[in-house]
């Protein structure tokens, strides 16, 4: 279902720890992948966790709410992240064109702070002429996995993982700063020696030079979600899924990534593993 809707504000007060403001031209995302934190935001639009990625709203009044804002704002330096509850390039963007109009907005208002991308979409290699005139900005895909199989089966409608490292491939051959998202650690599909090694490779391959890595979030509605789209796999994968929980699997796991690093010259953003309590 898609729905266009009008916003109050755009350019949001960020919640998160190393950015200032938040932008997401999108309530709800098509992806639908089945670990995603942000299935929570159903409850603003009267859907339910269980319906993430049937349903997107297009804020189409996003360049007037936001023109306004920027013009009222004096100190244009500080941070912004897009997008911290969806996916800036989902599919949809190719017809509305939020995201670019925002980062067009930025720029004609001068704005010198650092901008931050993520996304799981090769469409984002279509604003690389707009990329190229921030005189601060990083774009980040997330890689979860290296077989698109593990892409088709947990992250539902989003682009396979060849394409998001074929993106990364562009985007550093045109000089965009870029970074690699390695996260959610899925356990089994992603997180052993061997499949960590399978990723780093992969984005040695393609030019990344700076990582961030996440252990999986299984607060309780996202568990829920997940263990219902896993519920007819092998019953020793979806141990390993309840076993992700606690903090040895977890002391284990970073203990094996710390030493697969010392292979490879990727700078860790933040110096660890993020964690959710």
């Amino acid at each position: 279902m898609v729905q266009e809707i009008q916003a109050k504000s755009i350019l949001v007060a960020s919640k998160l720890p190393d950015t200032d403001y938040v932008i997401n031209p999108y309530t709800g995302c098509s992806f639908g992948c089945s670990y995603c934190y942000a299935s929570f935001m159903g409850r603003f639009v009267d859907k339910k966790v269980e319906d993430w990625g049937l349903y997107v709203y297009p804020k189409i009044n996003l360049p007037e709410v936001l023109e306004k804002e920027l013009i009222k704002i004096k100190d244009k330096s500080k941070s912004i992240f897009f997008s911290s509850v969806t996916d800036p390039y989902q599919g949809l963007e190719a017809k509305y064109k939020l995201t670019r109009s925002a980062l067009e907005l930025l720029l004609k208002y001068n704005w010198t702070g650092e901008i931050g991308i993520l996304t799981k979409s090769q469409l984002v290699v279509r604003d690389i002429d707009l990329f190229k005139k921030f005189k601060n900005i990083e774009v980040g895909l997330t890689i979860t996995s290296t077989d698109d199989a593990v892409s088709t089966f947990l992250e539902k409608s989003a682009p396979p993982a060849s394409d998001r490292l074929n993106a990364l491939e562009k985007l550093n051959k045109e000089g965009v700063h870029t970074y690699a998202f390695v996260g959610p650690l899925l356990p089994h599909f992603s997180a052993t020696p061997e499949k960590i090694k399978n990723i780093f490779d992969a984005l040695q391959k393609v030019g990344v030079k700076e990582i961030y890595m996440e252990h999986i979030n299984l607060s309780p509605y996202i568990k829920k979600r997940l263990m219902g789209k896993i519920k007819g796999e092998d019953k020793k994968i979806i141990e390993k899924f309840y076993l992700a929980e606690s903090k040895d699997y977890k002391r284990e796991l970073e203990n094996v990534i710390s030493e697969i690093l010392k292979d490879y010259k990727f700078k860790l953003r933040l110096n660890e593993v993020i964690s959710h309590k």
